[in-house]
């Protein structure tokens, strides 16, 4: 019998669902004028008035704000944070994004943002068979970041236990000692893990492990594959962001629930005009979405996450829940043109993992991209379980076939030598992303 963690919203039939979201748009709209520095400005300064915005199609009127929007709206560009919504004495916690893109973005949330990012998680993990008495290692940072913290309340409120190691280098007695049921990480720190666990006499498929969470990055279907082959368990997706994005995949594995009466979510064309239809790919665009009477620390409309997916479907999904389903968003950072078409690093990913290169890789490989308009060369360095023995004719034969198939400019360029791709393998941690802190960057254009 399928289980909900609020059965009467996430079962919600489709007009009803869309009644609502555009009741709390309405909301959210008005409470950001009448609360947010940023928005009063935007709006009195276009002489729009937020009852104009009737429903989600309204949206496309305002701005669509990034991360650079965000950034120059608080100190030290400007003396306030324009995007925060309340009194300081209203103020729960403080969190700050990563930086890696310039100066860290400042979010300020009240203990009702709080509750609504748990619940966000809370149905994510009931979805994914969690539930009372699940013990699951969260391998996310507990630092500024919301991530953890908010996995954890969730956690609180469906009865799981949560065992808050931060980082997947935990030692291996943790799996003995606590007889874990699930793990919340990359997929390279589970693969990592299961290394581990195997070089120090435990096997993985026979852990107390009963499924996985596989989040913080983009993941090909090859390399989930092959971690739920290693743990003999499924392994399910999650997206989320400290701008309050949170989509789940549910036991179904058909895509990720995203939930539409707290996060508003639209797929906006490259040059973010106007939405794409359902079955093509854009930028997501998300909305904080209140209810009404609701408040919240920083209220974001209309934003960039410069990530992008599909919407798969608006149906009703086999596990019951009718809110609609993206494909894994992929960031548009690791995304790169040549010959005039796109690849992403997953691109890259899938071709890795091959089911026949897995007997000699480890899966851990990285890629780097040299050249001018003229000529690219593309090097793809893959790490061996043991170089002296690892079939390289047949990994190279593998990873082209794969990576050219569906990518008939690519192809041509390769044929024309326009576009080289050439194969580098190495022992274990001989990868170049060994030697620097930080996460790995496994695609890097350096033309």
């Amino acid at each position: 019998m399928e289980s909900y963690f609020r059965k009467e919203m996430e079962t919600m039939g489709r007009d009803q669902l869309d009644s609502l979201v555009d009741e709390r748009i309405r909301y959210t709209v008005k409470y950001a004028y009448e609360n947010s520095p940023f928005y009063r400005k935007w709006f009195d300064k276009k002489g729009i008035k937020p009852s104009d915005v009737r429903s989600h199609e309204d949206l496309r009127e305002l701005p669509i704000i990034s991360g650079e929007t965000v950034r120059g709206r608080q100190p030290p560009e400007t003396d306030e944070f324009e995007f925060k919504c309340i009194d300081w004495n209203d103020v729960f916690t403080i969190h700050e994004t990563s930086g890696t893109s310039g100066t860290p973005k400042s979010f300020f949330l009240t203990w009702d943002d709080w509750n609504r990012y748990a619940e966000k998680y809370a149905r994510a993990f009931v979805s994914q068979n969690f539930g009372h008495g699940d013990r699951v290692v969260v391998c996310a940072s507990y630092g500024m970041n919301v991530g953890a913290n908010t996995m954890t309340l969730a956690a609180q409120k469906i009865g799981m236990t949560i065992i808050p190691e931060g980082k997947c280098t935990f030692p291996v007695r943790i799996m003995k000692n606590y007889q874990p049921t699930g793990i919340v990480a990359s997929v390279f720190k589970l693969l990592r893990l299961a290394r581990r666990m195997e070089s120090e006499g435990l096997n993985p498929q026979k852990s107390s492990i009963k499924q996985l969470v596989a989040g913080g990055e983009s993941f090909s279907d090859e390399s989930r594959s092959y971690l739920e082959e290693v743990w003999d368990v499924p392994v399910y997706n999650t997206y989320g962001s400290t701008e309050g994005t949170m989509c789940g995949e549910c036991n179904q594995k058909a895509g990720l629930h995203v939930p539409e009466d707290l996060v508003h979510l639209d797929v906006y064309n490259p040059q973010l005009e106007n939405f794409v239809d359902d079955g093509e790919c854009g930028r997501i665009v998300l909305t904080t979405l209140l209810p009404p009477g609701g408040k919240t620390g920083t209220l974001l409309l209309n934003y960039d996450t410069d990530d992008t997916t599909v919407v798969v479907t608006r149906e009703k999904c086999d596990c019951g829940r009718t809110h609609m389903r993206v494909m894994n968003p992929q960031r548009e950072a690791e995304t790169i043109w040549v010959a005039g078409s796109p690849f992403n690093r997953v691109d890259i990913e899938q071709g890795v993992f091959q089911r026949e290169n897995m007997d000699y890789l480890t899966g851990e490989y990285e890629a780097f991209l040299y050249g001018d308009k003229d000529e690219v060369t593309m090097r793809v360095s893959m790490e061996c379980r043991d170089p002296a023995t690892c079939d390289r004719d047949m990994i190279q034969d593998n990873f082209l076939k794969t990576f050219l198939k569906y990518r008939p400019n690519i192809r041509q360029a390769h044929a024309d030598g326009t576009f080289n791709i050439i194969f580098n393998f190495t022992e274990p941690e001989g990868l170049e992303f060994y030697k620097i802190k930080g996460r790995p960057k496994r695609l890097v254009d350096r033309r």
